[in-house]
């Protein structure tokens, strides 16, 4: 009995450790992926706002594309390589306190708007449209808002906007012990993304897994991209946090002063509940076209081609308008 007994618990504890080996390597190899993947592909400019991460990519009218919450260059590029198929050069930069771009001690959404036009002087660029996706929505309002003549057109992708005074959890002073164990460390957040995908797809994606289901496979293939994308989460976390100070303290902007053609693109079931205020934003934009889907998701699961079609026609107009600001 004895001997039995000590067979199976060394065949337990050699399963134990076969599979904390398995789950070390399998975590190596895919942060190590990752990792090789945000050191290469971009440059970085030294600025008076500082040094800023951007890649390039395409040939055509210039666009600066803002990237969300736990983006960085990477995630803009996600997004941009078809509409740098489409005739666009895409510039993907990486906002303050993600990846190589530094976190200066004003981090405000005016700061990034002119970070923003800093890097189109270091680019030597007049102007460019600008796409702002989730958290960059702020800042590329700002962009529009501070440098009116530089803004060739603006698109607001899921934008994270609520009213002044709505109600929104305040963040402390400074990221708790919870927000550095969920989105500070590369390996939990990887664990998650592993064991618990739907759970970090809705509560950290805020799109509904039934979207993720109905979505076509290539679909799946993209959400799923952008969700890894997020890797290493450690070289994010302070760009991280400052865009949830940001979008907590709810500012209301000047949205009826904007002279800049404008696409408002939103999803109905957006767990962040960004449908309301992204509609009631574009109200008050001057001319503003606003354009929704009822399902998909903060990650506008299966809704790909309508999205980037409603975007390539829509920048396309308005850079063939001879009033278009900061041309190529």
């Amino acid at each position: 009995m004895k001997i039995e007994r000590s067979v199976y618990l060394g065949i337990s504890a050699a399963v134990v450790t076969g599979l904390i080996l398995f789950t070390y390597f399998n975590y190596r190899d895919e942060l190590g992926a990752a990792e090789a993947r945000v050191s290469s592909g971009s440059q970085v400019a030294d600025t008076p706002c500082g040094r800023i991460e951007y890649s390039v990519i395409g040939k055509g009218a210039p666009l600066l594309l803002v990237h969300g919450a736990g983006g960085g260059f990477d995630q803009g590029l996600e997004f941009g390589r078809p509409l740098a198929e489409r005739g666009f050069t895409v510039i993907a930069m990486s906002r303050f306190g993600y990846l190589r771009t530094p976190m200066p001690a004003d981090a405000s959404t005016a700061a990034q708007a002119d970070a923003h036009a800093c890097l189109l002087d270091a680019l030597k660029l007049p102007g460019a449209a600008i796409l702002g996706g989730s958290a960059g929505a702020p800042s590329t309002i700002e962009f529009c808002l501070r440098h009116a003549k530089r803004c060739s057109a603006m698109v607001l992708l899921v934008p994270a906007l609520f009213p002044p005074g709505a109600s929104q959890l305040r963040p402390a002073e400074s990221p708790s012990l919870m927000f550095d164990w969920i989105v500070g460390s590369d390996f939990f957040f990887w664990l998650n993304l592993k064991l618990a995908r739907g759970t970090m797809l809705e509560r950290l994606f805020a799109t509904p897994v039934r979207d993720f289901d109905n979505a076509p496979r290539e679909e799946q293939e993209r959400v799923l991209r952008v969700m890894r994308s997020a890797l290493p989460v450690s070289r994010r976390r302070k760009g991280l946090w400052n865009d949830l100070v940001i979008v907590a303290s709810s500012p209301r902007y000047a949205l009826e002063r904007l002279a800049t053609p404008t696409l408002v693109i939103s999803i109905e079931d957006d767990l962040f509940g960004t449908y309301e205020s992204s509609r009631s934003a574009a109200e008050r934009m001057p001319g503003a076209r606003f354009v929704s889907f009822p399902t998909g998701g903060h990650l506008w699961a299966g809704r790909q081609k309508e999205v980037v079609s409603e975007t390539t026609k829509f920048l396309s107009d308005a850079y063939s308008r001879p009033s278009t600001h900061g041309g190529a």
